[in-house]
């Protein structure tokens, strides 16, 4: 459900739980967060509040994020004036998306002062505003002076509170009086403020509502009524309600846990928002891959193309052959053809000239064109290969960025194409963002290599898979012993696998089995049937001079149909 009024309501229900905590430290760590640091009674809380107008929100939160060196402007501001305050009081206006947050303190001369924070939160509306005691604007995240706009907040004006047309629903003195106004067959969600569609959505399906009329309405009323009530007595609960488009809902609770609201959102955003950076980062990554692998394509194609037209390149041969051979009874004149016997064939043939020149220079010209194609076929032969070959690397890169799970995992393989020349380009303005620090295996020999193989343990062996092309390779060539087994499917792409063995050790075809299984999962054939998945002792794996990562050939292998499963 959306950050609506009444999750708003709950939330700095739970907060008033803060008054009297010293506020001391406050941070922006982007332009749409705020962090305010607070201590009460031998314990320290960290306040977020979000302005982001997709993920909007506050609440107490145990997830810190890295902060400038050079501090904003509007973040100094809020330190030279809050900090060594005390919080006095956090309250709602009504059912709006804001929180009032009351300061109090004393200045140097030990007289009372009070500043007031308001935390407005209203999708690409968001605001952060510093007031003082006489409820003028001391300064504010977003300025707003614009004709556009219903008012203006800007330092040294008196702060008005935003205008809505919609009814507050805490001023309906009963039924009679809600039912009145929702009625006019609008929505509730368009009739009161504060009160999001999918809240309603979600109230009727939990007390099976499915047509709305006068009864149906009572009884929704009752349980608005009722939930908005317990938000002062902290008698509230979220519940996942959808774990994949993750929503969630607010429900009763008999207990009363302090901060279970806010510590709730903590956790529910920070994965919606690691989710979101991990989605946008590898499709973006995942983008310019597939624009460079239709390139590489569109060159096989061209490729493909010239050496269609150097199939023909014998027979111009042959016809400057048989003009030469033939010159002495051949008449100096310009012809359109001319008829000659094939003397490997001895049959007749018909080769066209071009009737601007003598038979003798058409002879050159078909010699000269020969050449052309057989020098064209050795060039285009070698692009070919190098170009199949770059081709291959690129599918091997969309399949470990398509089966990537975390930001570490893209980060990885962001980090091995950056340094692949064909990838130079087209990666160059990445690398100017926040590099990902990928945490180091104990596994690992080399402590410049990221070494993270998922890990699975079958009758007790264990088999390592590699996540991507390099660990593939650290895997494989460095980490595994010679008389471990190498498994990888036959001509597909996907992981390395290693099953670790004991010197002359033979699992028996069971294992080998189950571990073909996850082979054939942990690739590009995962939802496919009957996959061929080869395997091979170590030692008889290698890697040629400039092969690509995760390339590799291999030999006194056999060959093992199974079915994917994890």
């Amino acid at each position: 459900m959306a950050f609506d009024g009444i999750v708003t309501k709950a939330i700095a229900s739970e907060l008033q739980q803060l008054s009297g905590a010293r506020i001391d430290k406050i941070f922006q760590p982007n332009k749409n967060t705020i962090l305010l640091g607070f201590y009460l009674n031998g314990t320290n809380y960290l306040l977020n509040l979000c302005l982001d107008a997709q993920n909007y929100r506050i609440h107490l939160t145990t997830h810190a994020k890295p902060n400038p060196k050079v501090a904003p402007n509007f973040c100094m501001v809020l330190r030279k004036h809050l900090l060594g305050l005390h919080i006095k009081n956090v309250i709602t206006n009504n059912l709006e998306r804001l929180v009032i947050i009351d300061f109090e303190g004393f200045d140097d001369v030990d007289d009372i002062i009070s500043k007031r924070l308001i935390v407005e939160l209203m999708g690409k509306h968001c605001n952060v505003i510093l007031l003082d005691d006489q409820n003028f604007v001391i300064d504010s995240l977003r300025h707003i002076n614009s004709e556009d706009s219903s008012r203006t907040i800007i330092p040294h004006i008196k702060y008005t509170y935003p205008i809505t047309t919609k009814y507050n629903f805490l001023d309906c003195l009963n039924f009679e009086d809600f039912y009145e106004k929702v009625s006019t067959g609008k929505k509730i969600s368009e009739v009161f403020n504060g009160i999001s569609k999918s809240f309603i959505d979600a109230s009727m399906h939990h007390l099976g509502i499915n047509v709305l009329n006068e009864n149906t309405f009572e009884k929704l009323y009752k349980y608005l009524k009722e939930i908005i009530h317990r938000t002062d007595n902290h008698l509230l609960d979220f519940q996942m309600i959808d774990t994949k488009k993750r929503d969630y809902f607010l429900v009763k609770s008999n207990t009363c846990s302090p901060f279970r609201l806010n510590f709730f959102m903590d956790d529910f955003y920070t994965q919606k928002e690691i989710s979101e950076e991990f989605k946008t980062y590898r499709d973006s990554i995942l983008k310019t891959i597939l624009d460079l692998l239709k390139k590489y394509k569109k060159r096989l194609l061209n490729i493909n193309e010239k050496l269609r037209s150097c199939e023909n390149m014998e027979k111009y041969q042959l016809y400057g052959e048989l003009i030469t051979a033939n010159l002495y009874q051949i008449k100096n004149e310009n012809l359109k053809e001319i008829t000659l016997e094939n003397y490997y064939t001895n049959q007749k043939i018909v080769i066209p000239l071009d009737d601007r020149y003598t038979p003798s220079v058409n002879a050159k010209r078909f010699f000269k064109k020969y050449h052309k194609l057989k020098n064209t076929l050795e060039i285009v032969g070698i692009q070919k290969e190098e170009t199949l070959k770059e081709l291959n690397y690129i599918e091997s890169i969309v399949y470990e960025l398509e089966n990537c799970s975390t930001i570490e995992d893209v980060s990885e393989i962001f980090e091995e194409i950056s340094e692949n020349i064909i990838f130079k380009e087209k990666t160059e303005h990445y690398k100017k963002k926040k590099k990902t620090k990928v945490k180091k295996s104990s596994l690992t020999k080399n402590k410049n290599v990221s070494f993270n193989p998922l890990k699975y343990t079958i009758d007790g062996y264990t088999l390592l898979v590699g996540r991507n092309n390099k660990e593939n390779d650290y895997l494989t060539l460095k980490y595994a012993k010679k008389t471990d087994l190498w498994m990888h499917t036959k001509e597909i792409h996907g992981s390395h696998v290693i099953l670790q063995l004991n010197s002359g050790e033979l699992p028996d075809d069971t294992i080998l089995i189950r571990c073909a299984e996850i082979v054939a999962y942990h690739s590009k054939a995962k939802n496919s049937s009957n996959v061929p998945v080869d395997i091979c002792e170590v030692k008889y794996v290698k890697k040629p001079n400039g092969a690509k990562p995760g390339m590799v050939i291999y030999s006194n292998n056999k060959t093992l149909y199974v079915n994917p499963k994890n």
